[in-house]
């Protein structure tokens, strides 16, 4: 009897201490040396736990780790860590008596991952040493795990000098693991506005993978960031801290590419590229966004700071490349980045029908980043070129262009204003479109012009416009400009201010009075007089430089009655010249035209009376000024 009340009480106890572990758990800090001892063996990284460990066992037998830390061992600072909230390990009892843990679902509940952002590379001391465990050992004592799930996750790149700290949040994956090995993740995260989505499918070799080949696919969807989807198929390589992939292939949005890529994660990362695109679009969001004629260039800050953080060995081809509105085919880009250094080589690049090369160098090492551009362009379209760069599109025609330039700055507008260096240019067989040059030459008699009197159903013929300039401090002088059109010809001087997107140009045109063109016998007429160009370069002001006319009125005036019958005819008229003029007369000019619609010789009577009353007036004011005014001309000789 009395074996058998101690027999019931020992029940009763388990009972309740079953019930305990059943529904609490028991805990089980016992385990922390133990588990420390075998992670730092394992993966060379020191475990710290500040939570509690406990074993349940409803609904299933499981283990739970909290406000666990794992760090390099010397990394004094402690900045180079992963720190995980919660760990959970989901086991089966029946493999715990076989001693091969079957874990049937392993969830990491917010881990954080830091890492440092350098701008050296390291020796490889701080990198881990793992266990020199040999093949049997592992395979004896393998932990197989049937599912991993995380859920909060967040890499953290920072760096504490440069106060940089990137982050990619919100980080949710599920890999489920077959008994083959074969391993299918989904997931998303944020980098910060933009949505990542991905899924990973690889067939994982047996342990250890180190040295062994790795197939994989990859599918990514970041908006944003890439246009369009990236799926990629390729064999990963483990060998030590280097991660190569061979073999790949895949598609860009609707092109395809092939190549080859290699990262040392040692340190500072090390990356290798060698990639073949048939097309590479790429967002516009990342492209520059061209500004507007009318607007000022943005003051926004550019921040290049993070070329610092990696280094980069590049081979980039492509059939096509799409860069907001800017089209490359084909292109072959050689880029290196070292110490926050970028240099890129390009050599011809198909460019809107021409070809282009040179070198571009941007320094981001300082806090200021420096832009070094030289650079040929051959037979170039000037229209599609200058509107997808610069939004300009009043200019057509085959470009040729050879650019030296450089500057400093943290903005568009602070890079604008300190351009240094050299640009000639030369067009031919274009025009200026929306702008008949010849009809604001006749609209400046009668006053001045605010604006380039655009029009879209008027063009101005080029044979060719040719220009160079040397910029300094962002503005642009030229001594050479020459425009040599069917009908007009302009030569002039002055300065492009590039920051403040203005003009300050000082320009002598002449008109082609006959359908001869220019290559007839006798000279283009002219004013006689310069025209300024002045103002904000999409709304510029107009107007005959008097000032330049009565620095030496004797011989404007002179040079008016030499002109004579060739631009007033004998008695203040154009009637004299015959031809046909080109279309844009000025306000409250009465032309007629003929029946073909082209200007007759009566109209230019009448255009070449104003023009002669005004400019008469103008030299005879000039005179009276003078010491020895000159009697006045008479009506007959074109002034009043």
């Amino acid at each position: 009897m009395r074996a058998l009340k101690i027999t019931g009480t020992a029940v009763a106890v388990l009972v309740v201490i079953a019930g305990l572990v059943l529904f609490a758990g028991v805990p089980a800090d016992f385990l922390t040396s133990a588990m420390r001892t075998q992670v730092e063996r394992a993966t060379g990284y020191r475990m710290t736990t500040a939570g509690t460990i406990r074993i349940g066992i409803w609904p299933s037998l499981h283990v739970t780790l909290n406000d666990i830390t794992l760090q390099i061992p010397g990394n004094r600072d402690g900045s180079s860590r992963l720190t995980i909230g919660s760990l959970q390990a989901e086991v089966t009892l029946s493999s715990l008596w076989s001693g091969h843990p079957d874990i049937t679902e392993f969830v990491i509940d917010r881990p954080v991952l830091s890492v440092p952002l350098l701008r050296e590379r390291d020796g490889p001391e701080n990198t881990p040493a793992n266990g020199a465990t040999s093949s049997a050992e592992t395979e004896s004592g393998a932990i197989s795990i049937n599912r991993v799930r995380v859920t909060d996750g967040t890499i953290a790149f920072f760096n504490l000098r440069d106060r940089v700290d990137d982050r990619i949040e919100g980080i949710n994956a599920d890999a489920v693991i077959d008994a083959d090995r074969n391993v299918k993740m989904t997931g998303d995260a944020r980098a910060g506005a933009r949505q990542l989505t991905f899924a990973i499918n690889a067939a994982m070799p047996a342990v250890p993978i180190a040295r062994q080949n790795i197939p994989f696919d990859l599918t990514l969807q970041a908006p944003g960031l890439l246009k369009g989807q990236l799926t990629a198929k390729a064999e990963a390589r483990l060998n030590g801290s280097v991660v190569m992939i061979n073999g790949l292939t895949g598609t860009l949005g609707d092109g395809a590419f092939s190549g080859w890529a290699s990262a040392d994660m040692s340190s500072k990362p090390l990356v290798k590229l060698d990639l073949d695109f048939q097309r590479l679009d790429i967002a516009t969001s990342l492209a520059a966004t061209p500004s507007t004629a009318a607007a000022p260039w943005s003051s926004a800050s550019i921040n290049l700071g993070r070329l610092n953080y990696v280094d980069l060995q590049a081979k980039i081809s492509a059939a096509e490349i799409n860069f907001g509105q800017t089209h490359v085919a084909p292109a072959a880009i050689d880029a290196t980045l070292a110490n926050g250094v970028l240099k890129g080589r390009f050599s011809n690049l198909g460019a809107y029908d021409g070809q282009a090369h040179g070198d571009l160098t941007v320094d981001a090492s300082a806090s200021t980043p420096a832009f070094t551009l030289s650079a040929d362009l051959v037979g170039v379209r000037a229209l599609p070129l200058l509107r997808s760069v610069a939004d300009f599109d009043k200019l057509d025609g085959k470009m040729q262009a050879k650019l030296a330039v450089r500057s400093s700055g943290a903005s568009q507008r602070a890079i604008m204003s300190n351009l240094d260096g050299t640009v000639s240019a030369v067009f031919r067989d274009g025009a200026i479109r929306g702008v008949s040059v010849a009809g604001m030459v006749r609209a400046l008699t009668l006053g001045m012009l605010s604006g380039w009197q655009e029009n879209g159903q008027q063009a101005t013929d080029l044979s060719q416009l040719s220009a160079s300039f040397r910029i300094e401090r962002g503005k642009a002088t030229t001594n050479d400009i020459n425009l040599v059109g069917p009908l007009v010809s302009v030569t002039g001087a002055g300065t492009v201010d590039l920051g403040e997107k203005s003009l300050a140009l000082r320009v002598e045109p002449k008109l082609v009075m006959t359908t001869e063109g220019q290559g007839r016998a006798t000279d283009p007429v002219g004013l006689g007089i310069p025209v300024v160009i002045d103002g904000p370069w999409d709304q510029p002001r107009i107007y005959p430089d008097v000032a330049g006319m009565l620095d030496n009125p004797d011989a404007a005036y002179a040079r008016l009655k030499e002109m004579g019958k060739g631009l007033f005819g004998p008695n203040g008229a154009l009637g004299g010249l015959g031809g046909n003029m080109p279309n844009g007369n000025p306000p409250n000019a009465s032309v007629p035209e003929n029946n073909n619609g082209s200007t007759t010789g009566g109209g230019l009577d009448q255009l070449g009376g104003s023009l002669g009353q005004t400019l008469g007036d103008l030299i005879r004011q000039g005179l009276r000024q003078g010491q020895t005014p000159a009697p006045p001309a008479p009506d007959s000789d074109g002034g009043r």
